[in-house]
């Protein structure tokens, strides 16, 4: 069986504009992260990935 994903929280929690500045994740991300079967984790955290490179430009 796959290794469970782990939450992408760093324990920064700031959000701006409904997206977290510690973990790139949305407000929904967060909230529906216990929920999400593996596949939607790693969507969620490609785009978290891709969000938090475009706000250290």
């Amino acid at each position: 069986m796959a290794k469970k994903i782990e939450s992408p929280c760093v324990a920064i929690c700031q959000l701006k504009g409904g997206l977290c500045t510690g973990c790139g994740r949305t407000l929904e991300d967060i909230r529906h992260w216990k929920s999400m079967k593996r596949p939607e984790k790693m969507t969620a955290l490609k785009k978290a990935e891709q969000r938090l490179k475009q706000l250290d430009k």
